[in-house]
């Protein structure tokens, strides 16, 4: 938003409606409605974009151009053709890998090294359509979804304003669907730690649901949710889940080496060191630690 305010005149801005969040549930904006506001722009927010009023009320905005970005619905035909120069999305991974609402999380799942942003040419897909321009980035070996996400961020706030100037000039390119993979939204669930998997998919799985929706498992003093954590080696024997010594001190065996926790947070507290935890909580050797 803030990039394309410094170089474009923007027309108006498409966003959710206000939803309950926070303590009280009380009616909140989404972020970029209030920097709309703040810049005197129009503000609308449709319920559903599929609603046939909508070509017609967003044709009046008189648009060259719509940018799209983590808007959250399919978008029908008719929406996207309102612009004279339709629309374009910037998508968090280097498509068409990682098509969907979680592409940076799943990424980090998946063990990836490498992503980036792509923007395309919007068609009536899930992000299906024609690639404009791309570009990568390396990721970090401890990074979380979160920080992952907000230099993605800044990558395709770049990556939009070179689209848009080069727009005249570029050639789209069909995507190769034989290689896309899918990236659904998350649910809680995803982020269940089955202890029997290899340390190194419990790390990934632990750093792609961070922020949210937070790594859990079982332990004997209640639910335990990991934000951070390590792949370490430890005695071999001991079955998955179980609290064992080792050189980096108390670790919790998987189905492959063992994994270190490093920042935790007990149902109801605050985020704590793994040191910090166990001091509290006295867990010795033995105790287990299991799947919600």
């Amino acid at each position: 938003m803030d990039a394309l305010l410094h170089q474009h005149e923007v027309v108006a801005v498409v966003t959710q409606p206000d939803r309950p969040a926070h303590r009280g549930r009380r009616l909140t904006p989404p972020p970029v409605k209030a920097k709309a506001l703040a810049a005197g722009l129009p503000v609308v927010q449709p319920v559903r974009l599929r609603d046939p009023e909508w070509p017609r009320r967003l044709a009046e905005f008189g648009a060259d151009v719509a940018v799209v970005v983590a808007f959250g619905q399919i978008l029908p035909k008719a929406v996207l053709q309102v612009p004279a120069r339709g629309s374009i999305n910037v998508h968090a991974s280097l498509l068409p890998r990682y098509r969907g609402a979680a592409p940076i999380q799943w990424a980090l799942i998946r063990g990836e090294t490498v992503t980036g942003v792509t923007t395309f040419q919007m068609d009536e897909g899930m992000d299906t359509g024609p690639i404009l321009m791309s570009a990568t980035t390396p990721i970090g070996a401890d990074e979380t979804a979160g920080e992952l996400a907000a230099r993605l961020a800044a990558l395709g706030a770049g990556l939009l304003v070179d689209t848009l100037a080069r727009l005249d000039t570029l050639t789209p390119t069909p995507q190769r669907h034989e290689e896309a993979t899918l990236a659904p939204r998350l649910k809680k669930t995803d982020g269940h730690l089955e202890l029997a998997r290899p340390a190194r998919e419990l790390v990934n799985l632990i750093r792609g649901c961070n922020p949210w929706p937070g790594a859990v498992a079982k332990a004997p003093t209640g639910q335990l949710t990991m934000w951070r954590a390590a792949a370490v080696d430890a005695p071999p024997g001991a079955p998955p889940g179980t609290l064992v010594r080792s050189d980096a001190g108390l670790v919790i065996a998987t189905g492959e080496r063992a994994l270190l926790p490093v920042e935790v947070q007990p149902e109801n507290r605050r985020p704590m060191s793994w040191d910090d935890y166990l001091r509290g909580a006295r867990l010795a050797p033995g105790a287990m630690f299991v799947t919600p």
